[in-house]
C-alpha cells in the first residue's frame, strides 16, 4: 500500500555522524588485517570491550536482590547518586555533609550534558556557551540542541602539539559575565592534552574574577592518574567558591557503555539553594525522558556502596589506564624504530583514550584505503584499541605514509 501526500517528503537525508560513520566503513571493509582507531571505547589485550568482572560480580548480586520494576524516582536512584558525589568530592567533603550539592542520574554522560544545558538555558537565557577547539565531535550538537549559541576558545596548539593556554586565557578574560564554558576535567577528546594543577589554579582565578560558569565534562575519571587525582578540576574551582556543573559518565571507567550511566552535579552555596536548584533540575528532566533506567545505575551503586567491590573496581579500573599508558609508550617506541620523518613523543604526554596523532587528512584517508586502519579526519585516533597483536600493523602502517 502507498502514501500518496507523506508529511515527510521533504525530509533531507542527515550526514553521517563523523566517528559513526567510520566504523560503518571499518565493517563494510574486507582486509583481514583491518584496525578500527577511530571507536571511542575501550578495548582489552585482545581486542575486546571487556565487561568488568566486578560489574559481573554486583550484577549477580542485584539479580538476587531486585524484586520490582517500579519506577525510579525523576533524579534516579539514591544510592547512584550518594556514589556520584563521594567520586567527586569524596564522601567526608563538606560540601557533600552539608547538602550542597545536587545529584540527577542522566542517561549517559550525554545525558547529563543535555540536562545540565537545559537547566542553564532556563536560568541562564542570554549566556552562550564556548567549547575548546577542537572538542568531542557532539558537544556542539547537544548545547545547540539546548538552545545555546556555541563559541570556540583556543585550546590545541599543533605547532607544540600541546596546550594553548595562554591564548585560552586570553580569549576567556574577553568574555562577558557568566558566560558558560565547557571545560574536560581530563582525558580531553579529542587531543589527550590537559592542563596541569598550577593552569587548574590559574584558570579557576580567572573565572572567579571573570564571573564565568565552569561546565566540566568528567568522561574518564581514574583513566588520567587515578579517581582523586581526575577530580582536581571539580574540586579547585568548587571549593574557590565558584558554582560549578559537572556531567559524569561511568561508561568508560565501568565499561557499561549500553546500559548509558550517567549524571548532572550541581555544586550550589547552601542547602537551601541546592533544593531548589534540585526541584527545577527534576523539572527540565520531567519533560525530556521523564525518569531514567535502572540496571546500570544499580551496578554502580553496588560497586561504590560495598568496600570490597569497591576495592576491586578501582583495580580494575588501574589495570585499564596502566594499559594505556603502555600502549602510547610501545607506539611511540617503535614507531621511532620504523621511521624517522617525524617525532611522535608527545603522544606519551597526552592522557587518556585519544591522542592526536599529528596525521593530515591525506595521510588518514591513505591509512584507510591501503592499510585499513581506520582513524577520525582529524588525526584523533583511539589508544585504547591498540594490542600487542595490532600494534606492529599500526605502526607500519603509519611509518610508511608519514
Amino acid at each position: 500500500m502507498s502514501i500518496s501526500q507523506s508529511f515527510f517528503r521533504d525530509i533531507p537525508l542527515a550526514p553521517p555522524d563523523p566517528i559513526l560513520g567510520i566504523t560503518d566503513a571499518f565493517a563494510a571493509d574486507t582486509n583481514p588485517k583491518k584496525v578500527n582507531l577511530g571507536v571511542g571505547v575501550y578495548q582489552d589485550g585482545q581486542g575486546r570491550i571487556p565487561v568488568l568482572r566486578t560489574v559481573r560480580e554486583a550484577e549477580k548480586r542485584w539479580l538476587e536482590l531486585e524484586n520490582s520494576k517500579a519506577y525510579l524516582p525523576i533524579d534516579g536512584l539514591p544510592a547512584y547518586r550518594t556514589g556520584v558525589q563521594n567520586l567527586l568530592f569524596g564522601a567526608e567533603h563538606p560540601f557533600v555533609k552539608n547538602g550542597q550539592l545536587v545529584t540527577a542520574q542522566t542517561l549517559g554522560g550525554t545525558g547529563g550534558l543535555r540536562m545540565g544545558a537545559d537547566f542553564l538555558k532556563r536560568f541562564l537565557p542570554q549566556s552562550e556557551i564556548w567549547v575548546s577547539s577542537p572538542t568531542w565531535e557532539n558537544h556542539r550538537a547537544v548545547f545547540e540542541a539546548a538552545g545555546l549559541k556555541v563559541n570556540d576558545y583556543p585550546y590545541y596548539d599543533p605547532e607544540t602539539r600541546g596546550l594553548a593556554f595562554g591564548k585560552m586565557t586570553a580569549a576567556l578574560r574577553q568574555l562577558p559575565a557568566a558566560s558558560i564554558v565547557l571545560l574536560h576535567a581530563c582525558c580531553h577528546n579529542p587531543t589527550g592534552v590537559d592542563l596541569d594543577r598550577g593552569q587548574w589554579q590559574e584558570l579557576t582565578a580567572l573565572f572567579k574574577q571573570q564571573n564565568l560558569v565552569p561546565f566540566i565534562d568528567l568522561a574518564y575519571q581514574g583513566l588520567a592518574e587515578g579517581i582523586e587525582q581526575d577530580a582536581f578540576a571539580v574540586r579547585t574551582f568548587a571549593e574557590s567558591g565558584v558554582p560549578v556543573v559537572v556531567s559524569s559518565s561511568f561508561s568508560k571507567s565501568f565499561s557499561l557503555y549500553r546500559e548509558r550511566v550517567g549524571a548532572v552535579t550541581l555544586v550550589t552555596a547552601s542547602a537551601d539553594e541546592a533544593k531548589r536548584a534540585a526541584s527545577q533540575l527534576k523539572r527540565v528532566i520531567r519533560t525530556s525522558y521523564s525518569n531514567p533506567s535502572s540496571h546500570g545505575a544499580q551496578v554502580v551503586a553496588l560497586i561504590l556502596g560495598d568496600a570490597e567491590l569497591r576495592a576491586s573496581w578501582e583495580a580494575e579500573l588501574a589495570d585499564m589506564r596502566e594499559r594505556i599508558l603502555r600502549m602510547r609508550s610501545l607506539f611511540v617506541q617503535k614507531l621511532a624504530t620504523k621511521q624517522q620523518t617525524r617525532d611522535f613523543s608527545f603522544i606519551e604526554k597526552q592522557r587518556g583514550m585519544f591522542s592526536y596523532s599529528g596525521l593530515d587528512l591525506p595521510r588518514v584517508q591513505r591509512l584507510r584505503t591501503e592499510f585499513g586502519l581506520y582513524i577520525v579526519d582529524s588525526g584523533r585516533m583511539c589508544v585504547a584499541a591498540m594490542n600487542e597483536n595490532n600494534i606492529d600493523y599500526i605502526t607500519d602502517a603509519i611509518a610508511k605514509v608519514v
